[in-house]
């Protein structure tokens, strides 16, 4: 386990990446710089990133800037709470995808998270949109198809390939 290449440079470097991550907050007010944001998956969202008001702030001055906002698996739920300037949920009526409610079921932990993202997308007013359990989803939605969302860990690979074409790379 972990001794692939890049596995193993990660854990001799690791720390060395923690010393250096900046903070979300360093980045607010310079959407200008960047052409998009991008939030990982796995369970971690759903507890700080969710409810973090650095993490939604950034990502309404990407959004409202026309810059892309893009998440696959757990990390969508960064998008739930997230309001915009007129007060309306960013997720209200756009196609999002994330880690579904079955999902989560099958994995064994709904009683481990704080809450189920498609839930919570789905009463702040989103489309969610999914396909069958495990399998590859990608959407687009938002102003100019600006919300990039993957289902899964299966959807890793093919929300990258959509997040480098939107970009024009």
């Amino acid at each position: 386990m972990f001794t692939d290449d890049e596995s193993t440079k990660f854990l001799k470097e690791q720390e060395a990446l923690w010393k250096n991550t900046e903070k979300l907050s360093s980045f607010l007010g310079k959407s200008d710089q960047f052409d998009a944001v991008f939030y990982v998956g796995g369970h971690g969202p759903m507890f700080d990133l969710a409810v973090d008001k650095d993490s939604h702030q950034l990502i309404k001055e990407f959004y409202e800037g026309g810059k892309i906002i893009s998440a696959v698996c757990h990390g969508p739920v960064v998008f739930a709470d997230v309001k915009l300037s007129d007060g309306s949920f960013l997720v209200k009526d756009q196609q999002i995808t994330g880690f579904t409610n079955e999902e989560e079921e099958q994995a064994g932990l709904t009683k481990v998270v704080p809450f189920l993202l498609e839930t919570r997308v789905r009463d702040n007013g989103a489309k969610f949109s999914n396909t069958q359990p495990w399998g590859v989803h990608v959407v687009k939605g938002g102003k100019n198809d600006k919300i990039i969302t993957g289902q899964n860990p299966a959807s890793a690979g093919p929300i990258g390939e959509a997040l480098v074409a939107a970009l024009g790379a």
